[in-house]
């Protein structure tokens, strides 16, 4: 389901407003992003902290601590390059809340993208997110899991649009991603190629290439391998 929100432990609240400028600090930016930080964001707020100490799932070096930040958009919004540079400029994982408007007629939704760390500036994948959704709507519990590494991988799945496949982890379904929004634009360029193209024998062939990607994708975005692909690894 993309459309959950989680109820965050109150163990694990942390609720430091984060300064703009603490970004422009710590991260490599250029001026476009600079100003979609001054026109996309109202305030930026460290809300909770999913850690050994306050929620009693042991990290590991992949993922140490996991952090949730609150974003109160201006506008409609949050620019993705806004996400990417406070994930850049914080070492652990990070599962964004990003608000819109107020009150009862308030939105809310949740991104995330996969993070490794290394010895450099952390390796992003791309984001996923869920849908827009009220503010007031109801919450579930976190998954259960027993260390952070379970429970990082169970909150970035929900927000992916491919089906899960038993044993698969988070890099995994990133690659898979990828390949899925590689395949989406490779047809929707073969289907513009086919209303252009004036030749039946061409039209044919397109036709034939559009349906070869379209039964790649359905077995990409499956919760099973294909026999026809079968084991990758």
């Amino acid at each position: 389901m993309r459309d959950r929100l989680y109820r965050w432990p109150a163990a694990a609240r942390f609720g430091r407003t984060v300064p703009k400028t603490k970004f422009y600090e710590h991260a490599s930016i250029g001026s476009t992003i600079k100003d979609r930080f001054v026109s996309d964001v109202r305030r930026i707020t460290w809300a909770y902290k999913l850690a050994e100490s306050t929620i009693n799932l042991p990290g590991s070096v992949e993922i140490p601590e996991i952090q949730v930040f609150e974003i109160g958009a201006k506008e409609e919004d949050v620019a993705e390059g806004v996400l990417a540079a406070i994930d850049k400029a914080v070492r652990t994982p990070i599962i964004f809340e990003i608000s819109r408007g107020e009150g009862e007629n308030g939105t809310i939704r949740m991104a995330a993208a996969h993070k490794q760390l290394g010895a450099g500036i952390p390796k992003l994948g791309p984001y996923f997110s869920t849908e827009w959704q009220p503010v007031s709507g109801e919450r579930v519990p976190l998954p259960t899991a027993i260390a952070l590494m379970g429970l990082y991988t169970a909150l970035l799945q929900p927000l992916t649009s491919v089906a899960p496949r038993a044993g698969e982890s988070v890099s995994d379904v990133v690659d898979r991603l990828t390949t899925v929004r590689s395949l989406e634009r490779e047809i929707a360029a073969l289907e513009r190629k086919m209303r252009n193209e004036p030749q039946l024998n061409r039209k044919v062939e397109l036709r034939r290439a559009l349906k070869s990607k379209q039964a790649a994708l359905t077995d990409l975005m499956g919760a099973t391998d294909s026999p026809a692909t079968g084991n990758t690894n």
